[in-house]
C-alpha cells in the first residue's frame, strides 16, 4: 500500500470516503458550559429521543466472532525476531489509536485533532474538529527533544465505531477541550454520514477530569458491545487522592456504557454514592483496553516512576491507586484488599493493546500485544490460569506471590527501536495486525523521529 502524504488524495472505497467538508468541525459546537455540570446526567430520555437511528445493541458474548471459552495460551515464548512491517500511511502527527468498522473501514486519530481513514492504496486526513485542546507535534525528521509538547498527553485520543456501523453510522471520539479555562475530557459519537454532523453529534460522556497528563483516552466496544472507556486520573500531583479513589468520581476509572451514554443495568454496584458507569476504579493512567477470548477484560496502565502494570478487570473492582503501587514510596499490595496486577515492570509506559486471535502472525496468536512508549518496543504478554505454561524462554515471567492469584503472565519485548514509540496495536477484521506510532510527541529516543513518522504499519512474519 502506498501513502498518500503529499497530496491527501480523495480515498476511494466501496463505500464511499468521508470527506474533509463533510466531518470538519462536527464536535465543534460541544465545548461550551456542559462539562461543568454534574458528571453524571440522566441520559434516559436524551438517549430515546435524540438519536434519529436505532442505537441499541445486543450484548451476548457468546456472538462474539473471537469468543473461545476453551481458549489456551501458548506454552513457549514468541520469537524474539523475525518480523517485519510494511508502511501504510506516514507523516501522521502523533498517532493515537485506530479502529476498524463492521465494513472494513479504518479509522486512525492523530493526537494533533485530526481523524485519517485509511483505504485500498491512499489514506486521507477527513476530520479536523475544533474543540480539541491546542496540540502541536515535532516536524519529521527533527531532533529536538522536548519532553513537553503544545497540548501535554491531551488532544484527540481515543476513537470507536459503533458495532452496528454504518447502519448506527456513530464514531466515537475521546478527546481533550477547555472549559472556563479548565482541561476536561469528554466522548462524543458524531453521525459520520449526515449532511452537517455539526448538527448530528451526541455527547456521549462529559465530565471526565482532565490535565496536561493523565487523560487516559482509550475507548473500545468490548465483545457484548458495551463501549469501555479507560480514564486518567487528570491529577499527577495526587492533589486530590480522595476524588481519584472515589468510585463517584471519573477519573482513573474504567467506564462501561451502552452506546446512547447510559450505564448499563448489569453493571457492578459498587455503593450508593458511586456513579453507575464505573465498572473498574482505582487507576492511574490506563491507556489500553483488550479482551481475553472468553471476554474477560485485561488493561494496561501507566505507572508512577515505574510499577506499569497489566490488569485482568474483575467487576467493581478496586486496583489500589493512589495508595497502593509496587513503585516508589507508595504501599505495598500485600496485606491489603486491592487486586493485583497480572503482570509488571518499571519501564515499559504501556499504552494501546489487543489480544492477537489472528494466524497472519502465527507466534503471536492468542497472546496479549501491547504498545511500548518509553520502551520503544512491541510488547508481547502471555496470559494464562495455568502457571506451568509459561516457560523460561520468556524475557520476564511475572511469578511474584503478591501478584493475581487467578491469572499468571509472562512478557517478551519485540521489535525494540524499529519503530520507536508504539501507540496502539490492532488486529484487523481478516487477523492482520497493525500498529501506530507516536514518535513526533518530543519523547521519542535514538533516531526518532523520522522522516516518515509518525506511521501506520502492518505487522508480518519476517
Amino acid at each position: 500500500m502506498t501513502s498518500g502524504t503529499s497530496t491527501r488524495r480523495r480515498l476511494l472505497q466501496a463505500t464511499g470516503a468521508l470527506t474533509l467538508s463533510a466531518l470538519a468541525g462536527c464536535i465543534s459546537g460541544l465545548g461550551g458550559g456542559d462539562d461543568a455540570q454534574s458528571p453524571t446526567p440522566d441520559l434516559s430520555e436524551y438517549a430515546a429521543n435524540r438519536f434519529p437511528f436505532d442505537v441499541t445493541v445486543e450484548h451476548d458474548t457468546a456472538d462474539w466472532e473471537q469468543y473461545d471459552p476453551d481458549w489456551e495460551a501458548p506454552e513457549t515464548a514468541p520469537e524474539p525476531g523475525g518480523y517485519e512491517f510494511e508502511v501504510l500511511a506516514e507523516n501522521l502527527a502523533i498517532g493515537w489509536d485506530m479502529a476498524f468498522a463492521p465494513n472494513g473501514e479504518l479509522f486512525v486519530t492523530e493526537r494533533t485533532g485530526r481523524i485519517v481513514t485509511v483505504g485500498e492504496g491512499e489514506y486521507e486526513a477527513v476530520a479536523e474538529p475544533d474543540s480539541v485542546v491546542d496540540a502541536e507535534a515535532l516536524d519529521p525528521g527533527s531532533q529536538e527533544d522536548s519532553w513537553y509538547v503544545e497540548g501535554g498527553e491531551g488532544g484527540l485520543l481515543g476513537i470507536a465505531v459503533h458495532p452496528n456501523y454504518p447502519d448506527a453510522p456513530l464514531v466515537y471520539t475521546y478527546f481533550t477541550t477547555e472549559v472556563d479555562g479548565d482541561r476536561r475530557n469528554r466522548v462524543v459519537a458524531f453521525d459520520a454520514t449526515a449532511d452537517d454532523p455539526a448538527e448530528e453529534s451526541w455527547p456521549i460522556v462529559e465530565g471526565i477530569p482532565g490535565g496536561t497528563y493523565h487523560n487516559g483516552g482509550r475507548i473500545t466496544f468490548g465483545p457484548a458491545n458495551y463501549l469501555r472507556v479507560a480514564t486518567g486520573d487528570g491529577d499527577p500531583g495526587i492533589e486530590n487522592p480522595e476524588k481519584i479513589a472515589d468510585p463517584g468520581e471519573l477519573g482513573g476509572k474504567i467506564l462501561r456504557v451502552n452506546p446512547d451514554g447510559t450505564a448499563p443495568e448489569s453493571n457492578p454496584d459498587i455503593g450508593d454514592d458511586a456513579d453507575p458507569r464505573v465498572f473498574t476504579y482505582g487507576h492511574r493512567n490506563p491507556q489500553g483496553i483488550s479482551f481475553l477470548p472468553d471476554g474477560t477484560p485485561v488493561i494496561t496502565e501507566h505507572g508512577p516512576g515505574g510499577g506499569d502494570e497489566v490488569n485482568v478487570l474483575r467487576p467493581g473492582g478496586n486496583y489500589g491507586w493512589p495508595e497502593a503501587r509496587n513503585s516508589g514510596e507508595f504501599d505495598s499490595y500485600d496485606g491489603t484488599d486491592y487486586q493485583r496486577p497480572v503482570a509488571e515492570a518499571p519501564s515499559w509506559a504501556p499504552s494501546g493493546s489487543c489480544f492477537y486471535t489472528g494466524d497472519t502472525v502465527p507466534s503471536l496468536r492468542n497472546r496479549l500485544l501491547v504498545g511500548g512508549l518509553i520502551s520503544q518496543q512491541l510488547l508481547a504478554v502471555t496470559i494464562t490460569r495455568d502457571g506451568s505454561r509459561l516457560s523460561s524462554d520468556h524475557e520476564a515471567v511475572h511469578d511474584a506471590g503478591w501478584m493475581d492469584e487467578e491469572y499468571h503472565a509472562a512478557s517478551t519485548g519485540l521489535l525494540e527501536n524499529e519503530l520507536g514509540r508504539v501507540r496502539h496495536v490492532e488486529q484487523g477484521p481478516n487477523g492482520d495486525l497493525y500498529a501506530v506510532t507516536s514518535n513526533r510527541d518530543g519523547r521519542a529516543e535514538g533516531g526518532f523521529p523520522t522522516e516518515r513518522d509518525d506511521m501506520l504499519v502492518r505487522l508480518h512474519p519476517a
